[in-house]
């Protein structure tokens, strides 16, 4: 029964990876999506940090109150499995629980650098690929997924009116 509840998780965030993709991503389109993620995490009276990226420059970056410097140092670490695997780090997590196997041992990657855990997620312009992450810390790994899926979404959404 696990193994298909994660099956039936990597085929969701697989579409949500394929169909949360952008047609241009500018610096202005960093700030509205990284404005709408703490507006909702605000409405839901949660407190975290969420930053954006494109080429390695840091676009976006808020620590809302009540969040702590362990956020800056998430944030880095899930941002750098996007990075190098071009899914979000929730996918990675949950590929790597799949196959029973440690994503450390597997990718030779240092626990200090690299975080699988959810909550960064690839930044996709159509026809083109993986152009950045966003990332957010604070919640567990499935809302921090959650949050960004759904700020992307209506993101994408505002846009397409």
């Amino acid at each position: 029964m696990e193994i298909h509840s994660i099956e039936n998780k990597l085929a969701l965030i697989q579409a949500q990876e394929k169909e949360l993709q952008f047609t241009t991503f500018t610096n202005d389109t960093a700030l509205q999506l990284g404005l709408f993620i703490i507006e909702l995490a605000k409405k839901e009276g949660e407190n975290i940090a969420v930053a954006i990226t494109r080429g390695g420059q840091r676009l976006f970056y808020h620590a809302m109150n009540g969040t702590s410097p362990d956020q800056e140092h998430w944030i880095k670490r899930k941002s750098r499995v996007v990075e190098r695997h071009y899914h979000s780090s929730y996918f990675m997590r949950l590929y790597n629980e799949s196959k029973n196997r440690s994503y450390f041992e597997t990718y030779s990657v240092n626990p200090e650098e690299y975080a699988v855990h959810g909550g960064s997620f690839p930044l996709t312009i159509k026809h083109v690929g993986v152009i950045g992450t966003i990332t957010v810390s604070g919640l567990s790994q499935e809302e921090d997924h959650q949050l960004i899926v759904t700020g992307i979404r209506m993101l994408l959404e505002q846009e397409n009116k």
